[in-house]
């Protein structure tokens, strides 16, 4: 990964609207976010791979489960011209996003080094912690999480899903065959990056399915979700939740008509990308 990107400390978690190619895009999107704390600005992706030393890469090895060359073909591309290099693409891929996702999404996404972000993010979200570092291709939704007291315990109210409206509204927009043709473009990027990421024989079209399916196996939880502060994040109080993937815990934040929107577009995304649906 380019030399100019830096690490930064943080807490796992996560919340957030797509990985692009699900990133913004439903997005695509996606949009992550340091679990439920009150976040700052994005810092740039880590120059090293999030990694476990008890959780190895989905698709660390040389054997390709998703050639990219079968994702099923949509419309033509808007341009046919030569793709850019890895980093000198943002100006590219911000028009191509934008011409996807509208205008809504010009505040959120972090504008450097987007591929490179959101190739270390899809990499993150199948796994249970961040570790020391945290990237973010958009900026996370404003204010705090929003609890209240249920007969003595705190609980994430149902308000709490208007704070990502903004994120929703742009995966709404996104069309999914559109999305997944410029993905198929653009895929020689996001396979530099993946690389560049830690993973030399690793291929990024199989972390992205494995993140896929991670999420929409995400439990669908209706009641009120138990929180307990611990220093200065909340952490789920059942155990079972709080050991779920970043990719699952940002489902269960999002609430329940968001994570069903959201697991609606994964299916699409997912079904143009390999075929078959995974999740329920």
């Amino acid at each position: 990964m380019n030399r100019n990107i830096r690490k930064q400390t943080s807490y796992g978690g996560w919340i957030a609207a797509i990985i692009v190619v699900l990133l913004v895009v439903a997005a695509g999107v996606y949009l992550v976010q340091r679990g439920m704390h009150p976040a700052a600005s994005p810092a740039n992706p880590p120059s090293t791979p999030a990694t476990s030393s008890t959780q190895a890469p989905a698709s660390a090895s040389s054997t390709i489960q998703h050639p990219i060359n079968q994702v099923a073909s949509g419309p033509a591309p808007a341009s046919t011209a030569s793709l850019p290099g890895l980093f000198d693409s943002d100006a590219s891929v911000r028009e191509a996003l934008l011409g996807m996702a509208g205008g809504d999404l010009t505040s959120m996404l972090v504008p450097s080094q987007i591929i490179s972000r959101v190739v270390a993010t899809v990499d993150a979200l199948p796994r249970q912690s961040m570790g020391s570092t945290n990237i973010l291709p958009l900026r996370t939704p404003r204010g705090v999480i929003q609890t209240q007291q249920a007969n003595g315990i705190t609980v994430i109210t149902a308000a709490n899903a208007e704070r990502y409206a903004p994120y929703m509204t742009v995966l709404a927009k996104v069309d999914p065959h559109t999305l997944v043709t410029w993905y198929k473009h653009s895929y020689p990027l996001f396979q530099q990056a993946y690389r560049e990421l830690g993973y030399p024989r690793g291929y990024f079209n199989d972390r992205l399915i494995a993140a896929i399916d991670d999420m929409l196996a995400a439990p669908d939880v209706h009641d009120p979700i138990a929180v307990t502060r611990v220093g200065a994040h909340y952490h789920f109080v059942d155990p079972q939740l709080q050991a779920l993937s970043n990719g699952q815990k940002l489902m269960l934040r999002m609430g329940p008509a968001n994570e069903e929107q959201f697991k609606a577009k994964l299916r699409m995304i997912r079904e143009l990308l390999a075929g078959g649906q995974v999740g329920h």
